[in-house]
């Protein structure tokens, strides 16, 4: 659940206001301005408006939400913010708009008049999928992985090769001319940007590392990030002065400024090149915010850490908080108290049969059958089964044996796995390690579970790792998850070394080996 409480700001609304809420940014000097969205894809904005950044066509603040016409029911993936501050909004459509402060180019419409409503930028006809904003300059993800930059280019952050402000969209190429794009990112004047091959590249001002190649000298065009080891970045987050980036492996690095420890490597030593930061435990998700030094990062197992600068004091390590998620750090400790990403929050009208529902799974009390499994039982209601299972459905026919029957035993799969899906009927979730749920994929597949069978897939490659790798890329082709095969295959071949060193490769199947190695040989897995 989100406490908007934690953000001042919205407490100037109604509790129906604040329910109505979907997705949320806040953002400027002093984390005093607002932009929402409500669940009937409204858009509004309230605040000091500094520099037009409300988009409500004047400069006027207001302690009311102000409704943004030209954005309601365009239904909105992606908000990003400079310091000027000026917005770029992109939606599910791919259209793009901005607005805001345009000193420097920043809203890319080819002038540097500010925007007082939200006008839409044309990037080449492309589809925009992410939006990225630095202090004053704009960046943009096609759906074709290619990036677009403009604005401000006093330090080589568009990457066209000069320090001339570029005052609309132009790809930034180089080094990224033949590369797909998957993820971009902005320092307040710098640029980063994750390859499909899991490379990161880097431009724009270096002078305390944050690019991560090794020097302090600014760069004009990409330049790739060299790590000591071989890794696949998947997420990337810049802070004002340092960046971090987390692997496929749940490992994470930092590099650049550490003089508020926000690298959390136990120093206050700047870094020029990635270091890891020990954690206990795998992460999964990492934050950090252009326009403070706060670093969060969230473990697999729902544990959220922070550190660097925390109410005059430096945290130089990960410390574990009580917070259930990484938004919390940045309300209570970022400085200003940002959001370092949209927020988007689930209804809630629906929780309380959700609820109920998780409550009385195995309960003996109120259940009226009983499905047992090496010895042990778990206690179900045979109408919620009917209601939210079609096997189950079939299985409590008047024909059928198992209808007149008060216990059932099932052989089949293993009670971990049975419990689990028995538990996913009742709540819509599933807890089970990777290796687990392999069987539990196995189960989806035998019931024709294919939501389930996404959860599965879900939970194994977020728990991938290259002693498992093969295991689950077998298991994805015996149970025909093609999504899921060409992710494990993509990170065996990633890791090709430490995978084919493991006991679950060469104990594989003859056959299924032989056909591993010969799509791996070409790909090109080979190679080196």
């Amino acid at each position: 659940m989100v406490d908007f409480g934690k953000w001042p700001l919205f407490t100037l609304l109604s509790p129906l206001e604040v329910a109505s809420i979907r997705q949320a940014c806040v953002f400027g000097t002093c984390a005093n301005e607002v932009i929402y969205t409500t669940d009937n894809d409204e858009v509004f904005a309230f605040g000091q408006n500094c520099s037009n950044c409300l988009g409500t066509g004047d400069n006027q603040s207001t302690m009311t939400p102000r409704r943004l016409d030209i954005l309601c029911g365009k239904k909105i993936t992606g908000i990003s913010y400079g310091s000027g501050p000026h917005v770029l909004v992109c939606t599910e459509d791919g259209e793009l708009y901005a607005w805001g402060h345009n000193g420097y180019n920043q809203l890319g419409n080819g002038n540097t008049v500010q925007g007082t409503v939200p006008i839409q930028i044309c990037v080449e006809l492309k589809k925009v999928m992410q939006v990225a904003c630095g202090s004053h300059h704009s960046m943009v993800l096609t759906s074709e992985g290619e990036v677009f930059a403009w604005g401000y280019n006093n330090c080589g952050q568009i990457g066209s090769g000069t320090t001339a402000n570029q005052p609309t969209p132009r790809r930034v190429c180089a080094q990224l001319q033949t590369k797909v794009v998957i993820a971009i990112a902005a320092g307040p004047t710098c640029s980063m940007a994750i390859t499909d091959n899991g490379q990161v590249y880097g431009w724009g001002y270096n002078g305390t590392g944050q690019l991560g190649v090794g020097g302090t000298g600014n760069q004009l065009i990409p330049c790739k990030v060299v790590f000591v080891q071989q890794v696949c970045i998947v997420q990337i987050a810049c802070g004002y002065s340092h960046t971090m980036g987390l692997t496929d492996q749940g490992y994470l690095y930092s590099w650049g400024a550490n003089t508020n420890g926000q690298l959390g490597i136990g120093n206050k030593s700047n870094q020029l090149s990635p270091v890891r930061v020990e954690t206990s435990e795998r992460i999964v998700e990492i934050a950090a915010c252009h326009s403070s030094h706060t670093s969060a990062a969230k473990s697999q197992s729902g544990q959220v850490y922070m550190w660097g600068p925390c109410r005059g004091q430096i945290i130089l390590a990960p410390h574990l908080t009580n917070f259930i998620c990484t938004d919390d750090v940045f309300a209570c400790f970022s400085n200003p108290p940002v959001m370092w990403h949209v927020l988007s929050v689930e209804p809630e009208d629906f929780l309380t049969v959700a609820e109920s529902l998780k409550r009385e799974f195995d309960s003996e009390e109120t259940a009226d059958l009983k499905f047992r499994l090496e010895g042990k039982d778990i206690h179900v209601h045979k109408a919620v089964l009917k209601i939210r299972c079609e096997h189950f459905r079939s299985m409590f026919q008047s024909h059928w044996n198992e209808n007149s029957k008060e216990v059932i035993e099932i052989n089949q799969f293993s009670y971990p796995v049975y419990y689990a899906f028995l538990q996913y009927l009742y709540t819509d979730t599933v807890d089970l390690p990777p290796e687990d749920a392999i069987g539990l994929l196995d189960l989806a597949t035998s019931y024709c579970e294919n939501r389930l069978k996404k959860l599965c897939q879900h939970i194994i490659k977020r728990g991938i790792t290259v002693e498992n790798a093969f295991l689950l890329h077998s298991a994805a082709v015996r149970y025909e998850a093609k999504d899921l095969e060409d992710f494990c295959f993509k990170f065996c071949v990633n890791h090709l070394t430490g995978v084919t060193q493991t006991m679950a490769f060469w104990q594989m199947d003859g056959m299924l080996l032989k056909d591993f190695i010969m799509k791996a040989g070409q790909c090109g897995g080979f190679k080196n």
